[in-house]
């Protein structure tokens, strides 16, 4: 199947800034680029790009003041299949894991394992190690927070989650993340396309937040939030948590003005119609 993402984004400065977005699907989707991404930023600016420590692709540039708009489309093959579920993978003794496995054990800005190691333990110590525990995990963050937009608060932290017990897919991600790395699973946050393939569809559309878990010897997908296989990931970052990955990140003042995403399957049809559409002017 295609799937066509985008958005288009405008922020408002008032004077230059500098700027930083990771808006761009990570590199291990580009064997599955159909239509190459492009990327338009009004007024016209230059921009660079460069990867991070985690390997996501991020773009600069000098936001001029005023409004500035950044607009990007493209298109990706995807399988069409669900995310992978494995129930007998297992967990991988600290010992054995991996060098660049060990960051994501740690705790973080919004993680803060620390305060929620014993509450971990006290809920899932004895909960049977591997697949079965994670996605008990994800059961239990599900079912503890209210996804409320009303409440969204880009402060919050895993433990905030916790005691409030509302939030967004990001709160969802981050209290199930501190959780896992708690119980010693490392879990890595992520910053994505979601669209409503196969699902009711929900207006209006947005990034979504989930994690991956080192489970037998490799990264899977988990959604704490939705707490079910979905069609359709594309991967844009990944992080610690959402202070490595944010959309937009500016080195001054700004407010956002307007902001917008898409994510839809199309077909190779519907992609030439368009085109000839707009060949026509």
């Amino acid at each position: 199947m295609l799937i066509r993402y985008g958005f288009d984004i405008t922020i408002t400065c008032v004077a230059p800034t500098p700027m930083i977005s990771l808006l761009t699907l990570h590199e291990d989707r580009l064997p599955d680029v159909f239509v190459p991404q492009t990327v338009i930023a009004t007024p016209d600016v230059e921009l660079t790009t460069y990867r991070d420590l985690f390997g996501n692709i991020c773009r600069r540039c000098v936001a001029p003041a005023g409004d500035f708009r950044i607009w990007g489309d493209g298109v990706v093959r995807d399988s069409g299949l669900t995310d992978l579920v494995d129930w007998a993978a297992p967990e991988v003794p600290v010992e054995q894991l991996p060098d660049d496995c060990l960051v994501f054990l740690l705790g973080s800005r919004y993680c803060e394992t620390d305060r929620l190691s014993q509450i971990a333990w006290d809920l899932f110590g004895s909960v049977q190690p591997g697949w079965t525990r994670v996605q008990a995990i994800c059961d239990f963050v599900n079912q503890h927070i209210t996804f409320n937009y009303q409440n969204a608060r880009s402060t919050r932290t895993a433990y905030e989650a916790y005691q409030e017990r509302t939030g967004v897919c990001r709160d969802f991600a981050h209290l199930a993340i501190a959780l896992c790395r708690c119980m010693n699973i490392p879990a890595r946050y992520i910053n994505g396309h979601l669209g409503d393939i196969g699902v009711p569809v929900v207006d209006p559309m947005d990034y979504s937040a989930w994690m991956e878990v080192y489970l037998g010897g490799q990264w899977m997908t988990f959604d704490p939030r939705n707490n079910k296989p979905r069609i359709g990931r594309i991967v844009v970052a990944r992080g610690r948590d959402a202070a490595d990955v944010p959309l937009v990140h500016t080195f001054g003042p700004h407010y956002l003005s307007s902001f917008r995403v898409w994510t839809y399957e199309v077909t190779e049809e519907s992609l030439k119609a368009t085109d000839e559409t707009s060949a026509r002017g």
